[in-house]
């Protein structure tokens, strides 16, 4: 189905509006049901669950020694791997598995080759980002006749729609209002767009993001010189407020560890890689061939990047920035990685619904990386406290039935990935906070097992979302910082004194 672009999607004709907005909700579902998280967990994943509860309660029953035994040993097995997978894709960085291109050589290149280009921006309830986020884009370095801008607006929001409005916006900005339907999440609204959208490359950024001027350049460069099976490209994401409080120093850490260090060694491998939230841009034809954003997915990004690799393409990662604002607030974040959290477990039920089918299309390292990094990432961080509270509890205890469940291989097996699993990735970790250049993001990061005391408590609220609200989009709230993100830090980071 083609649709014209037009001005305001509040003038297109009724029908149109409604067809759009009917495949912005049912498109991936009606073409790819079995991709779909419309519904929670197929009906032979529903029927295994209640198996495996079954047999655990009769286990427990006949004998809870036996059955507490081989529960530890499985948790201990599953925290060492996917500890210890995160230490490997640090260790397999090499520095060199992202795109480069100096400016000079990309302002050489033929404005008239470049691809035509579509940037989706969703705003809801942000009036007070609007200014900010047009100067932002207005300062993306591309020819005006190949780009178009959208402003994805919720048609009843007033007070962002008045903001946006009351700046006159002329070409390549365009407002799109999206009507109000369940689910009122981001990837719908995503969907709706990208219809009346008419860029061969289509790419998603922020209501506060401030990406590099020269990042569409770019991408247009790497897909021209990286092979016609990237299907891809997945910008950096970082922090213009990274120094404002101890969380936005532990966020700025975590980014830097996920985008220069894991996503690269992902791309590697050829091993599928959850998408970031926003700065990843993909060619039209092949977004809309895969049914684009899953509207029930409230981590869209991440289900899209396995998709693609599902469908035989890659993501290659590139060395241009995007500057966000990282969560200055408790609650706040608390909201925000937990709805990442439960779009990580939706995901991963998502893609196991057919396990065999998905080691034929990824490989077998394929799939033990999807298991361990997308399916691990909330299970990590809900098994964390748990491992150090009963670490903790026998050392000073000693209790009986801590003995009973962990006989000596199981007990120094699980010392062993406890002590030195994490202090090798706390370890990293602070490499990598040493590398941003900043001395209090470095000093927070010595504090960083708090932090990942907060990821249990964020992926403890998913799993609850996930049995009873799963495609409930909680909303992050922006400009909660003090620092403006025009007084963002350089590409260039100060040398840590």
């Amino acid at each position: 189905m083609t649709i014209s672009p037009s001005p305001d999607s509040a003038d297109r004709p009724p029908v149109v509006a409604d067809a759009a907005l009917d495949w912005s909700v049912d498109g991936l579902f009606h073409s790819f049901p079995v991709l779909s998280a419309r519904r929670r967990m197929s009906r032979r994943q529903l029927i295994g669950m209640i198996a495996i509860i079954v047999v655990v309660i009769g286990a427990f029953v006949y004998d809870p020694v036996f059955a507490g035994t081989v529960m530890m040993s499985t948790a201990i097995v599953l925290y060492i791997a996917v500890l210890w997978m995160r230490v490997d894709l640090v260790l397999r960085n090499d520095g060199h598995s992202r795109y480069e291109f100096s400016d000079e050589f990309l302002l050489d290149q033929d404005d008239d080759t470049l691809p035509t280009y579509t940037v989706l921006v969703p705003a809801y309830r942000e009036p007070e980002v609007i200014g900010s986020l047009v100067a932002n884009l207005a300062a993306l370095d591309y020819p005006a006749n190949k780009l178009e801008i959208k402003l994805l607006l919720e048609a009843d929001d007033d007070e962002t729609v008045a903001a946006a409005r009351a700046m006159h916006l002329q070409p390549p900005f365009e407002i799109v209002l999206i009507p109000p339907k369940e689910p009122r999440t981001k990837p719908k609204a995503l969907n709706y767009a990208l219809l009346s959208s008419t860029g061969e490359l289509v790419t998603i950024y922020d209501a506060e993001d401030r990406p590099d001027p020269m990042q569409l350049r770019k991408v247009a460069a790497t897909f021209a010189v990286a092979g016609a099976d990237v299907g891809c490209v997945q910008a950096e994401l970082a922090y213009f407020n990274a120094d404002e409080n101890i969380i936005t120093r532990w966020f700025a850490t975590e980014y830097r560890m996920w985008f220069t260090q894991f996503l690269p060694s992902l791309s590697k491998v050829n091993a599928p890689i959850p998408l970031g939230g926003t700065s990843n841009h993909i060619r039209r034809d092949l977004l809309i061939a895969v049914g684009a954003w899953d509207p029930f997915n409230v981590t869209e990004d991440a289900d899209l990047g396995i998709r693609l690799r599902r469908c035989g393409y890659r993501v290659a990662v590139l060395d241009s920035i995007t500057y966000e604002e990282a969560n200055t607030d408790f609650v706040n974040w608390i909201k925000q990685r937990s709805r990442w959290y439960k779009g990580y477990a939706q995901t991963w039920l998502v893609h196991m619904r057919h396990p065999l089918q998905l080691i034929r299309e990824v490989g077998v390292a394929g799939f033990l990386r999807f298991n361990l990094f997308v399916g691990g990432t909330p299970l990590l961080a809900v098994m964390n406290p748990i491992s150090w509270f009963l670490l903790l509890l026998w050392f000073a205890l000693e209790p009986a039935f801590i003995q009973q469940i962990m006989p000596a291989p199981v007990y120094y097996a699980g010392l062993f990935g406890w002590i030195v699993g994490n202090f090798s990735f706390y370890y990293l970790n602070l490499i990598v906070s040493f590398d941003l250049g900043l001395r209090r993001v470095f000093r927070a990061a010595l504090l960083l097992p708090v932090y990942w005391v907060m990821m249990a408590l964020a992926a403890t609220k998913a799993f609850i979302q996930l049995i009873f609200n799963p495609s409930y989009w909680e909303k992050t709230q922006h400009g909660l910082s003090h620092q403006s993100n025009v007084e963002a830090q350089s590409d260039t980071e100060p040398a840590l004194p």
